[in-house]
């Protein structure tokens, strides 16, 4: 049976990611707040992420062994729109301005987005904290062995 000299880290690795991901997406929510026609015609619509939980390496469990379950991850397994529509204004001399001189405008509030990079910020930092912790108690550990 072999031991993880730096415990925590593939969990971890996996855990940074898929903040990685999620902070592109914010980024791209937020340079696209006033996109009112994307590559397909359409205004853009902002975009979340759906994490998962996996097991990061099935062939380094020891079925009845404390550690059994210490390498779940996480995944990204969906980028998808959030079909929440966003709010008409009147400018009726915008090129994709309907009849009625309303143009539909993306559903990305910048205030909400601010709040997600927040959010993934501090997991990613609190992640990389676990990292540093895991590889100090590595170097403690061997230098108890010398």
């Amino acid at each position: 049976m072999g031991m993880n000299l730096i415990p925590g880290v593939e969990s971890t690795g996996s855990a940074l990611s898929a903040e990685k991901i999620r902070l592109e997406i914010i980024a791209q929510n937020v340079a696209n707040a006033n996109t009112t026609q994307d590559a397909s015609g359409h205004v853009y619509r902002r975009k979340e992420v759906a994490f998962e939980e996996y097991v990061a390496s099935p062939e380094r469990r020891t079925p009845g062994y404390v550690d059994e379950n210490l390498y779940l991850g996480v995944k990204v397994t969906d980028v998808y729109d959030d079909m929440t529509p966003g709010r008409m204004i009147y400018n009726p001399g915008h090129p994709h301005a309907n009849d009625d001189g309303m143009v539909q405008m993306p559903n990305v509030d910048i205030s909400r987005e601010m709040v997600d990079l927040i959010s993934a910020s501090r997991a990613y930092e609190a992640n990389l904290t676990v990292v540093k912790t895991s590889r100090r108690m590595a170097q403690q550990a061997i230098a108890i062995g010398r």
